[in-house]
């Protein structure tokens, strides 16, 4: 594979990658090259990474995604451009499954007590060809963990969908899924709850006007308050103090 260019937001070197190369990626993994882990980065998770070393430092083994339009107001004000694509989850896990090669056995894992399984049924509806099931929601406990990787590794599946939320759902990943428990593995978020119908969308007018986060503050202004009404200005003064350091770049 080409090598990927990225672009540095605050800590995170995010992949400036169209949706097709982010799909070749996961298709090269499944046809026997390395591993893969995938997280999508919105502007929350850049504010998350500055002030947890433990999340940046497990996010340096996972190709980042660009997520959001606060990612791309970064870009532009630290490198003069946009991302190519916005790559956020919801979209492109679908899209993703769609687009495979061949038929794939895809795990979920994650969520309350049977969102998971709800989200497989509607995955499996978008594509049959797959075999797409739910191993075990994310409220187990530290001592029930062996046997849900147990369970996880004998599944034998191709693509891993890990929905805890940042940051544990990378931590996870990055201190527990191997080889033994799949090829590609994917930190989704909300993604269940969506599929599930546990959480509504943007219409879609307002996901094209990149306003799905306001949609989203209005449904759960308490979850969610902290996240955009204090995150987002955060993420913004560290990036307008990013640029006047002189910091960023591409690789």
């Amino acid at each position: 594979m080409p090598e990927t260019t990225r672009m540095a937001i605050g800590e995170l070197a995010v992949a400036d990658i169209s949706g097709s190369e982010a799909i070749a990626r996961v298709e090269a993994a499944l046809c026997g090259g390395p591993a893969l882990k995938l997280a999508f980065v919105n502007a929350h998770c850049v504010n998350v990474a500055r002030r947890d070393a433990a999340y940046r430092m497990a996010l340096a083994e996972f190709l980042l995604l660009p997520d959001g339009i606060g990612v791309d107001i970064g870009a532009s004000l630290l490198h003069g451009r946009r991302f190519r694509e916005n790559l956020n989850g919801t979209d492109f896990i679908p899209r993703l499954v769609a687009s495979l090669s061949r038929p794939c056995r895809i795990v979920l894992l994650g969520a309350a007590p049977g969102i998971a399984e709800r989200a497989a049924a509607a995955l499996s509806a978008q594509a049959p060809r797959h075999e797409i099931f739910a191993v075990a929601d994310g409220y187990f406990s530290d001592a029930e963990r062996d046997a849900v990787l147990d369970r996880l590794a004998a599944a034998s599946p191709d693509i891993v969908l890990v929905a805890m939320g940042v940051p544990s759902q990378e931590m996870f990943i990055a201190r527990h899924l191997d080889e033994r428990h799949g090829r590609v593995f994917l930190g989704v978020g909300a993604l269940f709850d969506f599929l599930a119908g546990n959480v509504a969308r943007a219409p879609r007018i307002v996901r094209k006007l990149r306003l799905e986060w306001a949609f989203r503050l209005a449904i759960e202004p308490r979850r969610l308050f902290r996240r955009y009404v204090v995150g987002n200005p955060l993420f913004l003064k560290d990036i307008l103090q990013d640029r006047l350091r002189g910091r960023g770049g591409t690789s």
